[in-house]
């Protein structure tokens, strides 16, 4: 059965990107340490180093098997829309509070402003694969809606102090996690996978 799953690297401390984060510098001061376990084959994404072997080719590799993305438009823009394409040929769907027509139409590119319909709209399009969810705020209001399935936490070794935060003002109620898997990964980071308990 197909599961929304959120996979997000992060600081030690809970930070997804750095202090003074703005369209232009999207993950924030240094941020970009978050995704050396993963380096991405594009050079202007300023990734120089990375860790892709063993373990993380396994983990990256889950994340690229599945069905369907859903992002919100703060992890879609700063990452020129992934030139419509996230990995292959998967539909996509963004999470806006503006007028789709107002924005950059792509054939695989969906605009919804609402999570619930955009994860039960993404779950049928992939099928019997999961569905990727990026992004913090998408996050949040996919935990809130009750709609997030699970989460692939990639902990990197560095506290960064300021910044974003993953969970940052969530509700005052306690969600309950299940630990499923744990990996140790090449370069000191930790692959944990949760599930959300209903």
């Amino acid at each position: 059965m197909s599961a929304t799953v959120l996979y997000m690297s992060t600081s030690l401390d809970g930070f997804i990107a750095g202090p003074n984060e703005t369209p232009e510098n999207g993950l924030g001061d240094g941020g970009h340490r978050l995704h050396q376990w993963s380096p991405n084959p594009d050079p202007d994404r300023k990734v120089t180093s990375g860790y892709l072997a063993g373990v993380n080719r396994q983990v990256q590799a889950e994340a690229m098997a599945t069905g369907a993305v859903v992002a919100g438009r703060g992890t879609f823009e700063p990452a020129g829309g992934w030139d419509g394409d996230h990995h292959d040929g998967v539909p996509i769907f963004i999470l806006t509070r503006h007028d789709p027509d107002d924005l950059r139409q792509w054939p695989l590119v969906s605009y919804l402003s609402d999570v619930t319909s955009a994860m039960t709209q993404a779950k049928e399009a992939a099928g019997d694969k999961n569905v990727m969810v990026q992004g913090a705020g998408t996050a949040q209001l996919a935990i809130a809606a009750g709609v997030l399935d699970e989460l692939e936490l990639h902990v990197i070794p560095v506290l960064f102090g300021q910044g974003r935060r993953l969970f940052e003002g969530l509700a005052a109620e306690q969600i309950e996690l299940e630990r499923t898997r744990v990996l140790e990964g090449e370069g000191g980071v930790t692959h944990m996978h949760y599930r959300v308990r209903r």
